[in-house]
């Protein structure tokens, strides 16, 4: 499965966020999205999910227009975790988790037992069984956010786009997180990760995009682009990549200068 765009120019209908954007996503890879706050990350992956219509280029899945298919088929190659979600509703974890599958049965249908297994095992995965059966608001922020990345699991989907999965998350849901998004590139799933954190990007990143005024700064393979020069222009701010041991290896790691 691939998704692409071609020469996008994406945004609302009063206002142009970016242009110019090619970009290409496969199985087994993951692209790491980086940019500073209001740079369009969020709009661009909302066109990426045909959530937002171009207003320029095109988005193809497969060669195909993405608007040419339906939402049912979007919904199951194509798994998005937003930054936050609110229910209005007071669902348990575990039918929060089982919404993932209403593109593999009707919408008004009941979840079956392949819809209950799957969900649970998505649960599992990310250390969450235990509150399968908690309402959503008595669960802290940080599980909230694990249980939309587990609903994205739960769709089978080969193509995940995650909008800051680690946000309010402690450090350790953090690395269960990227430790999972490795997985699941492992396992032959393409990813788009969005994130505010570099180091993520190093860690899990096989390619990389850096948008700044909703146009590319630089993209490429995450070990050429992620490099001190091209993250001090993004942030605008110095950034220094060195390299530390670890019992893993050598890792390169982000160190931003302190603001005069």
């Amino acid at each position: 499965m691939r998704l692409e765009a071609q020469g996008l120019a994406y945004g609302y209908p009063s206002r142009l966020v970016g242009e110019g954007i090619d970009l290409t996503l496969e199985q087994a890879q993951v692209t790491c999205l980086l940019g500073p706050n209001g740079s369009g990350k969020t709009t661009l992956m909302k066109t990426l999910l045909g959530l937002l219509p171009p207003r320029g280029g095109r988005v193809l899945l497969d060669g195909r227009d993405l608007a040419a298919w339906s939402v049912r088929e979007r919904a199951a190659r194509l798994a998005y975790v937003p930054q936050a979600a609110e229910s209005y509703f007071d669902f348990s974890v575990l039918e929060m988790v089982e919404m993932g599958r209403t593109s593999h049965r009707g919408m008004f249908e009941r979840p079956g037992p392949r819809d209950r297994e799957t969900a649970l095992a998505a649960l599992e995965r990310l250390g969450l069984a235990a509150l399968a059966h908690r309402p959503i608001h008595g669960v802290s922020g940080g599980e909230r956010q694990l249980t939309l990345v587990a609903r994205a699991l739960a769709t089978e989907a080969r193509m995940l786009v995650l909008d800051e999965p680690t946000a309010n998350l402690d450090f350790g849901n953090q690395s269960r997180v990227i430790a999972e998004i490795l997985r699941l590139r492992d396992a032959g799933i393409g990813i788009l990760l969005c994130t505010h954190d570099p180091d993520h990007a190093l860690l899990a990143a096989d390619r990389a995009l850096l948008l700044r005024g909703g146009q590319a700064l630089s993209q490429g393979n995450a070990g050429e682009i992620l490099v001190a020069e091209n993250l001090t222009k993004l942030y605008g701010v110095t950034v220094h990549v060195t390299e530390v041991e670890t019992p893993e290896g050598v890792r390169r790691v982000c160190v931003p200068a302190l603001a005069a």
